[in-house]
């Protein structure tokens, strides 16, 4: 993307009200959300669970027009990709530390005509993910450690954010680059200044009294990169 492209607003399904998943799903659509991130969580990668494919099945009636954006913070990626593939994602990004075989899976990825994309946790460094770099097309940052909604943003995101950017720029590589945790009214403007072209949010949009407004703030800052 570039730095004068709107940012895409990615309001995060693990904030919602899990009693109305429906009704959150189509507010996300009425205050102008370009993509739903939906984080897939086994109990073993993160210390939590979330929800699975028959979830995102039910919901991707109600998220017509949504891109929905499949996070998988799990053990073993690829033994789950065909499922999510026909639940309806349309992007299904990975965690780095959880698979071995990277750029075989970006391919199967591809292969199902899907975007892919891979994910670092903060202790991971940007560098270990560059043999991958000119194949995927999204870069997750981590600005949190994952498994729990509502954390802070960790300061030191925006450096990594930085470099990716740098990085692109460097090589020509066409990656997007998302970020997805404590994203929220007072961290937004940095993350976006740094490069990013993704904000995952949760409970900053879910919890807002005026989720679009909140929006239409967010999607309004531009890249200084």
């Amino acid at each position: 993307m570039e730095s004068n492209d709107p940012i895409i607003a990615a309001p995060s399904l693990l904030a919602a009200d899990f009693a109305h998943l429906a009704d959150e799903v189509a507010r996300v659509l009425s205050c102008g959300g370009d993509w739903l991130h939906l984080d897939v969580m086994d109990g073993h990668f993160v210390p939590n669970l979330s929800f699975g494919p028959p979830l995102i099945a039910a919901l991707r009636q109600a998220g017509s027009g949504l891109f929905f954006d499949v996070h998988l913070m799990v053990e073993r990626p690829g033994d789950l990709l065909e499922e999510y593939v026909a639940a309806g994602a349309d992007g299904i990004t990975f965690h780095w530390e959880a698979e071995i075989h990277h750029q075989r899976l970006i391919q199967r990825i591809h292969a199902a005509g899907k975007k892919a994309g891979v994910s670092l946790v903060p202790s991971t460094p940007v560098e270990a993910l560059t043999a991958v770099l000119p194949y995927v097309d999204q870069v997750l940052v981590m600005s949190v450690n994952p498994g729990f909604g509502g954390q802070s943003y960790l300061p030191e995101s925006s450096g990594r954010i930085r470099r990716l950017v740098e990085l692109r720029r460097q090589n020509g590589w066409k990656y997007r680059i998302s970020v997805d945790g404590g994203v929220n009214s007072a961290t937004m403007v940095e993350v976006a200044a740094a490069g990013a072209d993704i904000l995952v949010t949760g409970s900053a949009f879910f919890g807002a009294k005026d989720p679009a407004g909140f929006l239409r703030q967010l999607k309004s800052l531009r890249r200084s990169t």
